[in-house]
């Protein structure tokens, strides 16, 4: 997959303030906020700063832990995994692949059927394509 690099600038002028705040500044909007959290529509879900395909909505699930979550990325090497120390505890953070957009976390709390992950995504963070 091909990188995508952009000055910060760049990044300001091309996303709506709560998506930089999220993919730029490691952000996390709040619990049952998101529009993709009671979302049941089938589709793609992209990054909102590449279009780079990270989820499918097959493999949502309704955590009701407040944000979209999935027990799979559509490939594995469209995220990213880095260990997050913030906020006074240990994560696994969850970029894309692409433009290293920060998307969420990755927890072990997900359905033990599916693999037993979830990835916690923030829906600002995300573009739901209907047609793929």
């Amino acid at each position: 997959m091909e990188k995508i690099a952009k000055t910060d600038e760049q990044w300001r002028e091309e996303l709506a303030p709560d998506q930089y705040a999220v993919l730029r500044g490691q952000a996390t909007e709040p619990p049952f906020t998101g529009r993709y959290v009671d979302m049941k529509e089938p589709g793609v879900y992209r990054c909102a700063g590449c279009g780079a395909e990270l989820f499918r909505s097959d493999d949502k699930f309704d955590s009701r832990s407040g944000w979209p979550s999935f027990t799979d990325p559509a490939l594995a090497e469209a995220v990213e995994l880095h260990t997050d120390t913030s906020h006074g505890m240990v994560r696994t953070e969850v970029t894309c692949s692409r433009c290293g957009g920060h998307l969420g976390h990755l927890f072990d709390d997900g359905p033990v059927d599916k693999g037993g992950m979830r990835y916690c995504i923030n829906s600002c963070a995300l573009d739901l394509d209907p047609q793929a």
